[in-house]
């Protein structure tokens, strides 16, 4: 035998053991797809390819491998049914055919190389209805969803949504342990019935123990307890439980709470855990705002989230606004803050805040330098509802058309706010309401009060969320007070980003005693219409605003209105959507000639 022979029947031999030990990938070739559902409802048959793993799309575009496929289809025998039966079928019958062959007969240990054709093929059955329908025993009070009961469409969601109901009226009673302990479900096929009997365990009443923090470094466990509010000895409430999470969480001194419920002891008394992940001591933010009417505005803060180990923030901000030559000081507003708040100082729901303000005002129509102190409580309603009252000083040193003065006063100011947005910096459906009312006593001078009311409401229109229609309402009026012994600042002004975008900044004004100033009274209304882009982080905005000012309380007396339109651009953020507007005035003797820009964070309301 010669030598090239023998060679060749070694790499013959070497690559036959390599082809079994080693198989090599076939090519992979194109896939047809079907699925078909006879008589089914087209929104159905959506929720089924969007079920399905083999219409799932893959990351590449070739066509995957014949055991990839069988995995998927074996996959998708439940995943379709387990759609079916939650929309209310019961008796289907499902083929998936992988070049004419049952998916499910198909080893997994010997699937096929490539498969050219996938059908999948689904008769729903007709649509199930509850035949009985029992559960129980039920506490008082109990509301179980409207359609269960005989005759009642029978779906998986719900059978889950009725006992859910059920437990939930338990537990609200103080059953924490309340628990599903049998559930019986026959089907009658051919009268496409579904009998259910659900049998609930209540379990003992049970008590709140106590409240065991874990995970806090430099909070005090004293400062947590008193803070959380959890009303120990007392029956459960998952309300009062979910309310001593959030009262943690609205403290900003930890990054994540989750308060637990322990296992019940003797006596039927349950502890309670709250496991705590502290944030870091300090934060430093900065904020920027363009407008080509009221120029540039710059802010910054400094934030101590936990001072003493009592949740106490210590928060300093500067704010400098109206800068348009950065050379130049003129025009150029200044505010410095400094604010103490320590939460649950008299009880878990109201906190005391301190505040300090420094202001150098510089107007076209008026100069102010002030300083002022303030201390106020405020109280958690509830969820939504907030009250606010407090005492505050002030001293200011104002210059005007009405001559140079000294002014020291004293505030009382009230305030209440529901805020149901379901987001503070980009809300997309709900609403916000504030109203303050200040009364005031000028020392040595005359007695009023400022009140003001800010009105909010965002509705989505359309499927998929992707329009929504915003509105704000504004009003504020002064009564009473002498028009020398009022700041400047604390009478009302439109035009700019705040009020009417497209006018100028603070434009309109009023004429009182012969001499331009603000007005007594304001209202504005704004509207907007967001779009998203897709699903982009991009959106388009068309808003139009429009601001009335009269120079006597309530809207009476001299008055002007004007009013101002434009198109916007916002880019979602973590920290906000950046916005960008381009505004024309709408009214007055310049409408739609000039051009207003404006550039911040944050929806403009």
């Amino acid at each position: 035998m010669s030598f090239l022979p023998r060679m060749i029947r070694a790499f013959v031999f070497t690559a036959t053991l390599a082809a079994g030990l080693f198989p090599a990938a076939h090519p992979a070739t194109a896939q047809e797809i079907t699925l078909s559902a006879p008589g089914a409802d087209p929104a159905l048959i959506e929720r089924l390819r969007a079920q399905s793993l083999l219409l799932r799309p893959t990351d590449t575009e070739a066509a995957r491998q014949g055991q990839d496929i069988t995995a998927a289809a074996r996959a998708d025998y439940g995943r379709l049914i387990g759609s079916l039966y939650e929309a209310g079928f019961f008796a289907p019958v499902i083929s998936i055919r992988l070049d004419g062959r049952e998916a499910s007969e198909i080893s997994p240990f010997s699937a096929p190389d490539a498969v050219r054709r996938v059908e999948i093929i689904i008769e729903t059955g007709p649509p199930f209805q509850l035949g009985q329908a029992q559960i129980g025993p039920l506490a008082d009070g109990t509301v179980l969803p409207e359609e269960f009961r005989t005759g009642g469409p029978a779906t998986t969601p719900l059978l889950r949504d009725a006992t859910r109901a059920a437990l939930e009226a338990w537990q609200n009673l103080g059953h924490a342990t309340a628990d599903l302990a049998e559930q019986r479900v026959t089907a009658t096929h051919r009268a496409a019935l579904l009998d259910v009997a659900i049998r609930i365990d209540p379990g003992p009443v049970i008590r709140f123990g106590a409240l065991l923090p874990e995970g806090q470094d430099r909070m005090r466990t004293e400062r947590i307890l008193a803070i959380a509010g959890l009303p120990v000895g007392e029956i459960y409430s998952p309300a009062a439980l979910a309310r001593a999470e959030e009262r943690l969480r609205d403290t900003g001194v930890f990054t994540a709470v989750a308060v637990r419920l322990a296992e019940p002891g003797p006596g039927d008394v349950a502890e309670v855990t709250a496991l705590l992940d502290e944030a870091p001591l300090h934060r430093l933010g900065f904020g920027v705002e363009l407008a080509s009417d009221a120029g540039l505005g710059l802010s910054a803060y400094w934030l101590h989230r936990n001072l003493m180990g009592g949740a106490e923030r210590l928060r300093f901000d500067l704010e400098v606004s109206g800068i348009e030559d950065i050379a130049s000081s003129d025009g150029i507003d200044t505010v410095i803050t400094a604010r103490f708040d320590r939460p649950a100082s008299f009880g878990p729901d109201t906190g005391l805040s301190l505040q300090a303000i420094a202001v150098a005002l510089r107007e076209p129509t008026f100069r102010i330098d002030g300083i002022g102190v303030e201390g106020k409580l405020t109280r958690q309603m509830s969820e939504t509802l907030t009250l606010q009252g407090g005492l505050g000083l002030a001293f200011s040193r104002i210059e005007d058309g009405f001559g140079a003065r000294d002014i020291t006063g004293l505030t009382l100011p009230l305030g209440v706010t529901h805020d149901g947005r379901d987001s503070a910096i980009d809300a997309r459906q709900g609403h916000f309401a504030a109203v303050t009312l200040t009364p005031f006593q000028v020392l040595g001078g005359s007695t009023g009060a400022r009140l003001t009311v800010d009105g909010r409401g965002y509705w989505p229109l359309g499927a998929g969320d992707q329009t929504l229609l915003a509105g704000r309402v504004q009003f504020g009026t002064i009564t009473g007070g002498s028009l020398t012994d009022i700041p400047p600042d604390d009478l009302f002004f439109s035009g700019g980003s705040g009020t009417v975008r497209g006018q100028s900044y603070r434009v309109l004004g009023a004429v009182q005693a012969g001499l331009p100033s603000g007005g007594r009274s304001f209202a504005g209304l704004s509207g907007e219409v967001r779009r998203k882009i897709g699903d982009t982080a991009f959106g388009i905005v068309s808003f139009a605003d429009a601001g009335y000012v009269s120079a006597d309380a309530w809207g009476s007396g001299s008055a002007d209105w004007h009013a101002g339109a434009g198109l916007g651009l916002r880019y979602a953020t973590p920290f906000g959507p950046i916005r960008v507007d381009l505004a024309i005035p709408a009214s007055g003797d310049n409408a739609g000639r000039d051009l207003y820009l404006y550039i911040g964070i944050g929806q403009a309301f």
